[in-house]
């Protein structure tokens, strides 16, 4: 669906030149850079833009900074309330605590611990309410109400809107050449602030927006389809059951499409950025490579930004995605071995395998659960290996020892 330019969106570019001066000088101004390695997988010309860089590891402060910086003295004096899964969460409650405002913030019970604990860390309340964002949501409305506090919205709002739009300048300032900028999607505060700003800046541009096919609620809106949201989602930080109002007003006039990535996708993503970029982001802040990953074709030959929008991850979580990346790419395999159940085969069979080069991290010797008949054993390996040719390899010298060998589901 081509972007309609009907009529003015609610926020403009001039709103996002002033909230740049706004916050220039207590937000990072990030770099964007060219990949090689990643345009030479994905066909197109991939420059990243790292927000992960910034002091709370998100874009999210760049919108909370504007929107305090504007609040009358009153407001500011009674505190304010946000509901975040994470990183609008230490955003808000990072630069409320720098312009000494009281912060409330409400998140999910589930929220990773490492956006609960930082967001502690810079002297918020915090409240924890719910399975959702949206149950959070709900309980910060009631909040708000009863403590008299000023609701900063994560998305839904022109003056964070505005704040999250300066990516755009910054990306077409230090890359004018760009012709195409992929951005993830949770409420639309992002794209809706990038696409104001870039399409001012640069009409002809290309603006994809990105969900998790778990949480499809701004592409539903956006292709007119209706489409249930999951319960969870390795990318918290965009799953929103329903988008703003207003970000959707703009993401309809603006933005060229949205597109859905899988959440097998993202983890791809977030390995591939570990092991090429060295650089660390969170599910929602890998949706764009994903993006550009999956749908190859939609990007090929094209000048694309990545907004890097987070870097928020629990390292338990990393640590799980990381040992499944080395699954799918073949550098970490689980294969079973028959042998006799006679002294010295494991020894046989270890030592076969370490002479084709292959790392043993663990190994279960089994007798009694399996099919094999009695006084023969079941070996299973986890090995470390160099990818799908090496395990052929292993498997090839284990057949030829006279040992029967299979990869096994892992």
């Amino acid at each position: 669906m081509p972007p309609t330019h009907l009529s003015a969106p609610a926020v403009t570019y001039n709103d996002v030149v002033a909230a740049q001066a706004r916050i220039a000088g207590h937000v990072g101004n990030t770099p964007c850079l060219h990949s090689q390695t990643l345009s030479q997988i994905t066909g197109a010309k991939v420059y990243l833009k790292f927000e992960n860089l910034q002091f709370t590891s998100s874009f999210k402060e760049r919108g909370a900074l504007n929107k305090l910086s504007l609040l009358p003295k009153q407001q500011r004096d009674k505190g304010v309330i946000a509901v975040s899964a994470g990183n609008h969460a230490q955003g808000v409650a990072y630069h409320a605590q720098r312009l000494g405002v009281p912060a409330v913030i409400v998140m999910p019970r589930f929220s990773p611990m490492v956006k609960i604990e930082r967001t502690r860390g810079f002297g918020a309340e915090v409240v924890l309410s719910g399975d959702t964002f949206d149950d959070a949501k709900s309980e910060a409305a009631r909040l708000a109400i009863s403590r008299a506090l000023t609701m900063v919205h994560p998305y839904d709002d022109v003056d964070v809107i505005a704040g999250q739009g300066t990516i755009a300048l910054e990306v077409l300032q230090q890359q004018p050449d760009i012709d195409c900028l992929c951005v993830a999607i949770g409420g639309g505060g992002l794209i809706s602030g990038i696409a104001v700003a870039a399409r001012a800046l640069k009409p002809s541009i290309d603006i994809v927006g990105v969900q998790t096919d778990q949480f499809p609620s701004m592409y539903a809106a956006f292709k007119g389809v209706d489409m249930p949201s999951a319960n969870a989602t390795l990318a918290e930080g965009i799953a929103v059951k329903h988008p703003g109002d207003l970000t959707v007003q703009i993401v309809r006039k603006l933005v060229d499409d949205v597109v859905l990535v899988s959440e097998g996708d993202i983890e791809q993503a977030i390995v591939m950025l570990l092991e090429i970029e060295k650089t660390v982001v969170e599910g929602a802040g890998a949706t764009g490579l994903a993006a550009v990953l999956r749908h190859r074709e939609r990007f090929v030959g094209r000048r694309v930004c990545v907004i890097l929008c987070g870097g928020n991850i629990d390292p338990m979580v990393l640590a799980d995605i990381i040992e499944r990346g080395m699954v799918r790419a073949g550098r970490l395999a689980r294969i079973r071995v028959h042998t006799r159940d006679v002294p010295g085969e494991l020894a046989r069979a270890a030592t076969l395998i370490g002479q084709a080069g292959a790392n043993i991290e663990e190994v279960e010797h089994q007798r009694a659960f399996t099919t094999l008949p009695v006084q023969n054993a079941e070996l299973e390996f986890v090995l470390q290996t160099r990818g799908p040719d090496h395990i052929e390899e292993v498997l090839r010298v284990l057949h030829a020892a006279g040992l029967y060998a299979t990869t096994h589901p892992y």
